[in-house]
């Protein structure tokens, strides 16, 4: 599995952006739109962004798996957020004239706490060794996924400690044009972000299981890159998003030599999202898990998957667990 960037920080717009007091479509009670204008952004130019590989940005939440009492384990995105006093302070500081000026943090005294767990995400800035938030006041970071955390009973879902395996979702390595569901071991997804999807993530905007039998999968971040994108221009990227069975996507996130990511969300170019029919449930895909050597619970997820083991589905959405 080729490794790309890791998705550790806030990911900056292929395009300059610009605020457009509209309602959003993207997000509920916010009165403005952040729309990407014609011109390509300086920090995707620094980042040689011609150069860049294109990936599908897969709807879901972001994970990372790294060691926790010495073992793999998979951890759940936590930032760290400013209490309501810092909050206001900060807010308010925002939409003064003074922009100029540069807004003072106290990391030990403005700050909700976190678990003792928590660690700050890779790549942030540090000032006398503390994690300075980003530009929107939180300081990204992760707490480890705990088997019985009801709070990340989804995300526990997908692991299995005690065999330290995943579920993921990725490309089949024979074939281009199907998909694969197989049980990882966790040893070879240290140091990656993935993305979990899933019945209960963000709505579930590729239909995957049911109220009653929930389905969660990790998809690794790069996992489905892009072959045939167009020129960086904004109408010929429009034109593909609206036009391209490749284009049903979320949105694109290309990874720079030099380990910067780089997006565009179709609400950056006024396109609507979640759409009815995504590219990823364009693709058949086949169950291959080889969990013979396994005992599981009955009503683990690893459990349902064993017994629909080698099966091929038409699409991601029609793969059913009641059985």
């Amino acid at each position: 599995m080729r490794r790309l960037g890791s998705v550790q920080r806030k990911m900056p717009c292929v395009f300059v952006t610009e605020v457009k007091e509209e309602p959003s479509a993207k997000r509920e009670h916010q009165t403005f739109k952040v729309l990407a204008t014609e011109t390509i952004s300086h920090k995707a130019i620094d980042a040689d962004i011609y150069s860049a590989t294109p990936t599908e940005k897969v709807d879901g939440t972001c994970c990372y798996v790294t060691t926790y009492k010495g073992k793999p384990y998979l951890w759940a995105r936590l930032d760290r957020k400013p209490n309501k006093l810092a909050e206001k302070r900060f807010k308010n500081f925002l939409h003064s004239k003074q922009n100029s000026k540069e807004f003072f943090w106290n990391v030990e005294e403005d700050f909700k706490p976190v678990p003792e767990c928590w660690i700050p995400a890779k790549e942030i800035e540090q000032l006398n060794g503390n994690p300075m938030p980003d530009e929107n006041g939180h300081i990204p970071g992760w707490v480890p996924v705990e088997k019985n955390n009801k709070q990340y009973c989804w995300h526990s879902s997908v692991v299995h400690y005690e065999f330290e395996i995943a579920l993921v979702l990725k490309h089949h390595p024979d074939d281009p044009n199907l998909l694969e569901i197989s049980a990882v071991p966790l040893s070879d997804l240290l140091e990656q972000t993935l993305e979990l999807i899933g019945t209960n993530i963000n709505g579930n905007p590729y239909g995957l299981g049911s109220k009653k039998h929930p389905l969660h999968l990790l998809i690794p971040h790069g996992a489905f890159q892009i072959r045939n994108l167009p020129t960086l221009k904004h109408s010929d990227l429009l034109s593909w998003f609206e036009g391209c069975r490749e284009g049903k996507i979320e949105g694109i996130v290309w990874h720079c030599s030099d380990g910067c990511l780089i997006k565009v969300h179709r609400h950056h170019l006024g396109l609507c999202w979640p759409i009815a029919d995504t590219y990823l449930n364009s693709k058949p895909v086949v169950i291959n898990m080889n969990l013979n050597k396994y005992s599981f619970d009955t009503k683990c997820l690893f459990n349902h998957f064993s017994k629909i083991d080698h099966q091929k589905f038409s699409r991601l959405k029609d793969i059913t667990l009641d059985v």
